[in-house]
């Protein structure tokens, strides 16, 4: 070992997360280090039959302002921050009575949780900033040239593996440990700074955005194979999503895939009852809701067969085994599916051959029970767009009929199906759907009246008797006409063109009941 990597003698360790801390802590006593310790964490390890050194014993000075201030002396920093190599410094320790702590092993009061609580005062949110914790954990990344720094639970087989067989940690070890100590104080900093900068303001976006992003996993390629790629999570993510997703079964998850299935998860989300959709290259080309999610999946395969060919599926039930027969029919290729749970049973007939079936990604959500994040973030060169959610039924006591034939109640019960779904896909979106079922999408296009031509063409026959949605109000009546040309039923639509009166007259020569929801529904 070169000389840069000091013998460790003591190890100083306060931390507020204590999983696993005793079986570590053992297994460097059993290597010949001194423990050194405070507080709650003292306590915890004599507890467990461990010997400690109390650091207000060896500095002389006692925990004081209700344990706010422990470690904060020249006797526990002058022996982390020593120089080895340096022999004023080791002069100094000398002269004052200092220890020399070559490892340090500390994680942060619990911030985040705290805050997290609906409960939580400010006092309270106050009192879990830690002081003492962030200055050793930095006091030690910065000596990392001698000395350890802990900051993780997760660190402590490869630091204990080291110090068992030579009582040292190498230097790549410790510079390793040193940049993930200070990515921690960061992190804590930066959940400290935006908890505090929205106390006490109505505004909706701070001035300052801090981000916490995480490499979850290095992705085998992007959009395309000659570009790289990446998954990070944010760790205050809310709700069931596909960075907390866990996979049941398949090949690894693409750039492309990931895409598609956080597309089919937001979908199913908001469909009701039971209900299933259908993604390729981010648009559904199938959607349905029944009684039970075997008949919603029908629905959804059904919509646009061809296009269902290598899709994703996102489902908002278990995958119950009536479910996974469905899937299991002759022709037909899925290459994931998203789901809050499968059952064991499902899986098992999900998995066997033919060859796609063996290689089907299935990813497990959890409860869909609780509300996504309720912010959006879209990069742009040089910045970073910040929107709120479109989340969440629109008010229907803000909807009017607005023509002279009303709707049916199965027409209005598909009419909001319809709408449910068509601000899922990219506009200019239209879509047809009967009986709670997607059977024709227009997606994408720079001209409503080909997206209605495209849905139209989609639906086929089936048109006839369906109901239209339309993300944006329509420009010109030209559409309504070629719908009710197409057998078109009804029509919903936000409304708030200039010629909304040549649009409604339209539906009414037609005989058409339309409503304005008062809402838009862009997705770029």
């Amino acid at each position: 070992m070169p000389m840069s990597s000091p013998v460790i003698q003591r190890a100083l360790i306060s931390v507020s997360d204590k999983l696993g801390l005793a079986d570590f802590v053992r297994g460097l006593v059993a290597a010949g280090v001194e423990i050194y310790s405070t507080g709650g964490t003292r306590r915890h390890l004599q507890s467990e039959g461990i010997e400690v050194h109390d650091v207000a014993a060896y500095t002389g000075f006692p925990e004081i302002l209700d344990g706010r201030v422990k470690t904060l002396h020249p006797k526990v920093h002058g022996g982390i921050l020593c120089r080895f190599d340096r022999a004023d410094d080791m002069a100094t320790l000398e002269q004052h009575g200092i220890r020399t702590f070559e490892l340090v092993v500390v994680n942060l009061y619990p911030f985040e949780a705290t805050i997290a609580r609906e409960d939580t005062t400010r006092e309270q949110a106050i009192e879990q900033i830690d002081i003492g914790g962030p200055t050793l954990v930095r006091a030690a990344a910065k000596n990392h040239a001698f000395v350890t720094i802990v900051t993780s639970a997760d660190q402590y087989s490869s630091v204990l593996e080291q110090v068992t067989e030579s009582r040292r940690t190498t230097p790549e070890l410790r510079a390793r440990l040193a940049a993930a100590a200070f990515a921690h104080t960061a992190r804590y900093d930066q959940a400290i700074a935006a908890y505090l900068g929205a106390v006490g303001t109505d505004e909706a976006f701070p001035a300052t955005l801090q981000l916490d992003l995480r490499r979850q996993a290095t992705l085998r390629y992007g959009e395309n194979p000659h570009q790289q790629a990446a998954l990070y999570t944010m760790p205050d993510a809310r709700g069931a999503s596909l960075a907390a997703a866990r996979q049941l079964h398949g090949k690894e998850l693409s750039y492309n895939n990931l895409l598609d299935l956080d597309s089919a998860l937001a979908l199913v989300r908001d469909l009701p009852g039971p209900a299933a959709a259908v993604i390729k290259h981010n648009n559904p080309c199938g959607a349905g809701s029944d009684s039970s999610l075997s008949e919603a999946l029908k629905k959804a395969l059904a919509g646009d067969p061809l296009s269902a060919f290598g899709s994703v599926l996102g489902l908002n039930r278990p995958l119950d085994v009536a479910s996974a027969e469905v899937l299991c029919e002759p022709g037909l290729f899925i290459e994931a599916i998203v789901a809050p749970r499968f059952e064991p049973e499902a899986v098992a007939l999900l998995t066997e051959r033919p060859k796609w079936r063996a290689n089907v990604r299935l990813v497990e959500v959890g409860s869909l029970d609780q509300a996504p994040s309720p912010r959006e973030y879209r990069y742009i060169e040089g910045g970073m767009l910040v929107q709120s959610r479109d989340v969440g039924p629109d008010p229907q006591d803000q909807w009017r009929v607005v023509t002279e034939t009303q709707p049916s109640d199965a027409q209005l019960d598909d009419l909001r199906f319809a709408w449910q779904v068509v601000r899922h896909v990219k506009s200019n979106a239209i879509v047809l759907a009967g009986q709670r079922m997607l059977l024709g999408v227009g997606a994408g296009q720079m001209s409503r009246v080909d997206s209605v031509e495209i849905a139209i063409k989609k639906a086929g026959e089936r048109a006839g008797g369906s109901v239209l949605a339309s993300d944006a109000f329509f420009p010109f009546a030209d559409s309504i006409h070629a719908a009710a040309a197409a057998g078109v039923a009804a029509i919903i639509q936000p409304g708030g063109s200039r010629r909304d009166d040549e649009v409604i007259a339209a539906c009414n020569e037609q005989g058409l009941p339309m409503i304005f929801t008062g809402r838009r529904h862009f997705r770029h």
